[in-house]
């Protein structure tokens, strides 16, 4: 039998079963905080969010091109390279808010950070002399990087928080919040999109910029009005120790055949007890790692734990989670791709159609996107109200379909969106040959734009799915003590290696590759005739 020690004593257990996870949880003081009336402040700081970070994003280049008098080259690395600044600082983000500061904390300094960027770009564009209005501009556009990588991936992290685990109503709650929150997000990109770039373009900069730093100083005082009804969770400790500590412990026990070797297993300990509300239950995947947890003769005659030797069987599931979660992740890298083409392809084919309405107006390329914001704005509250209940009725599932069900079937959508993307080409690109347009890239093509609607629209439902499951599943599977770093991991499978060629964030890789795939289609079909 193993000896305790004083400072973390050893339980040992003959565990073998199998089971799955998240079996085990413990009960918490019933609070009034938390719940829908704590998230739905959170939802708004997002919707806030994402209407200035769009209303600045969506017309940066603009402002570059046509205020600062860059190159379009140039102005497009610039924008590149804050994108993929802003796009890796959330895992640092991440990290400080797992290990060091907590959720609620984060975004607090974030959001304070993300304000005072806000001030300083509204100013620059406003009242700072032309010759050092760039250097000061750049030097806020980063100081809003700062922001969004504590911001990004806390807050959607910290408003899930507020859903109990172990009550069966707020878990269905936590299920339906995540599709609203999607909703939310495209309700205030979507605004952004139709109402400051318009100001931007036609009333002034400044103007444009004033009512974004308005929009996130009102974000952050809801947010604070908010306080006193939130579930806060401090930190937890460096996540990457914890998956340190595993892989060492199985590796310096590699030899060990099983526990009929050892003196048993060392399953809970204090830590899990009191700083995971989550328990899990010994799985069969990945057992090179249980070796962690058995403990040999020099754990049974130590005194106190080594953690580098000795893992308890909740911290070697918990690892276990993160190794799960990659291939899911993989999976959907190409997901990310192929929503792209909606700011590229889409964009491109559109630019080449007729887009007049009427006599005097002709439509913008890139506002067809708002038919994406205006299926999900649609599919949302019917997937919710609509088809989740009914099939709960048939699956008796509380989302009515797996998380993983509805992660796969906003994929198949994503394929369907292809489909229909190269059909429209085969048609443009067959009018092009009919009308001896070829040899002339800059002519429109008479078809008309609205052809392109049901690509948009396929787009817009394979986003309800995925980009909700996906956030949902990354949150569920995900150790407590990892879910910031969990939701960074799910934000980076919308981020994707562009190579932007001009002002309409085209790479023209992509414009050929669907045009030959149009192309090669035709011939067949006249060779099938």
């Amino acid at each position: 039998m193993a000896t305790s020690g004083a400072a973390s004593p050893l339980r040992i257990q003959n565990y073998h079963e199998d089971g799955e996870q998240n079996l085990i949880s413990q009960e918490e003081p019933s609070s009034s905080r938390g719940g829908w009336g704590a998230a739905i402040f959170i939802i708004f700081v997002e919707v806030a969010e994402r209407f200035a970070y769009f209303g600045m994003a969506g017309n940066l280049i603009t402002y570059l091109t046509n205020e600062l008098h860059e190159p379009i080259p140039m102005a497009a690395k610039n924008v590149n390279t804050w994108v993929g600044v802003s796009s890796l600082l959330p895992l640092l983000g991440a990290f400080i808010a797992d290990a060091f500061l907590g959720r609620f904390s984060t975004i607090f300094v974030s959001s304070i950070i993300y304000l005072l960027a806000m001030v300083l770009l509204t100013i620059t564009v406003s009242v700072i002399p032309l010759h050092y209005q760039k250097a000061m501009f750049f030097v806020a556009l980063y100081m809003l990087s700062v922001g969004l990588a504590g911001h990004k991936p806390c807050v959607q992290t910290f408003a899930a928080d507020q859903f109990r685990e172990d009550s069966p109503e707020e878990k269905k709650a936590k299920s339906s919040f995540f599709n609203w929150w999607y909703l939310g997000i495209t309700v205030g990109a979507s605004a952004a999109i139709l109402v400051v770039i318009y100001v931007q373009d036609n009333v002034g900069w400044a103007a444009g910029f004033g009512i974004l730093t308005g929009a996130m100083a009102v974000a952050l005082a809801v947010f604070l009005f908010g306080y006193k009804k939130y579930r806060k969770q401090g930190p937890l400790g460096s996540p990457f120790t914890t998956v340190a500590q595993v892989f060492v412990a199985a590796v310096r026990k590699r030899h060990i055949n099983g526990t009929s070797t050892g003196f048993g297993v060392y399953s809970r300990d204090d830590k899990d007890q009191h700083e995971t509300r989550r328990l899990l239950a010994q799985t069969s995947q990945l057992r090179c790692l249980d070796k962690a947890i058995i403990i040999d003769h020099l754990d049974a005659s130590s005194k106190n734990r080594n953690p580098w030797r000795l893992c308890s069987l909740n911290q070697v599931e918990e690892v276990k989670l993160v190794l799960r979660l990659i291939p899911v992740w993989m999976c959907c890298l190409l997901f990310a791709v192929v929503q792209s083409f909606v700011q590229t392809f889409f964009t491109k084919q559109g630019s080449t159609m007729v887009r007049s309405i009427g006599p005097n107006f002709k439509l913008p390329q890139a506002s067809l996107q708002i038919f994406l914001g205006l299926t999900i704005a649609v599919a949302i509250p019917i997937y919710d109200r609509v088809f989740v209940p009914t099939a709960r009725k048939f699956t008796g599932h509380s989302s009515g379909i797996t998380i993983l069900q509805r992660i796969g079937i906003g994929l198949f959508l994503s394929i369907i969106s292809m489909i229909v993307a190269a059909l429209v080409e085969a048609k443009r690109v067959g009018i092009v040959i009919d009308h001896n347009l070829l040899d002339n890239p800059k002519a429109i093509v008479p078809m008309r734009v609205w052809w392109l609607i049901p690509q948009y629209m396929v787009c817009g439902l394979s986003d309800v799915f995925t980009f909700v499951g996906l956030q949902e599943f990354f949150y569920d599977q995900t150790p407590e003590a990892m879910r910031s770093m969990g939701a960074a991991a799910y934000l980076s499978v919308l981020k994707k290696p562009v190579r932007r060629k001009s002002w309409l964030n085209v790479d023209d890789q992509e414009v050929k590759l669907l045009a030959y795939i149009a192309v090669e289609y035709l011939i067949n079909k006249d060779d099938n005739l």
